[in-house]
């Protein structure tokens, strides 16, 4: 990794305009002993936050690829520098998921990973509110996060994360996998 990382970057701007943001995607994936290979980077933030940051990252180098009300995707013009993904959530959202996360550290920076439930509670909202695009990618994280880290899906806790996030239809897909 580059001696300034993206992860550089962004706890650097996160530490000088005081915001938080939450890893989430490939690198969260990773901290719960599934490998998967990702090409950028993905952070949960509020729109507020990233408001704050924006002009800086542009400043660094990073474009708005795509922007829509939850998600903005940033694209760097320099190699050195990973792409970036920043999915919106209403404080109270964050607060909850930052409250319950987990410490990581990459490149020698601190960030917070959300709990392995939050996590698959967010999968499963993408594949909801987004079958078609969502469903390959973030299905196969799912099942492994389960499988690796030995959850019971059968939990009424656990049924009751996906009914709310997801729906039935994925909870039973769930079951039929890893049957």
């Amino acid at each position: 990794m580059n001696e300034r990382s993206v992860f550089h970057l962004i706890a650097d701007l996160t530490h000088k305009e005081r915001v938080a943001c939450i890893l989430i995607g490939g690198f969260a994936i990773n901290h719960y002993k599934v490998t998967r290979q990702t090409a950028d980077v993905d952070f949960l933030i509020t729109p507020e936050d990233f408001d704050k940051i924006i002009a800086r990252l542009e400043k660094a180098g990073y474009q708005k690829n795509l922007a829509q009300d939850t998600f903005v995707q940033l694209k760097s013009n320099r190699l050195s520098l990973l792409d970036i993904d920043f999915m919106f959530v209403d404080r109270e959202t964050f607060a909850q998921i930052r409250n319950e996360g987990q410490p990581i550290s990459i490149a020698g920076q601190k960030f917070v990973v959300p709990s392995l439930n939050h996590l698959i509670a967010l999968k499963l909202h993408s594949i909801k509110y987004n079958p078609k695009i969502r469903l390959s990618k973030d299905f196969p994280d799912i099942i492994n996060l389960i499988r690796i880290n030995k959850l019971d899906f059968k939990d009424k806790k656990f049924k009751e994360l996906c009914l709310k996030y997801g729906t039935e239809e994925i909870y039973q897909r769930i079951g039929e996998t890893l049957k």
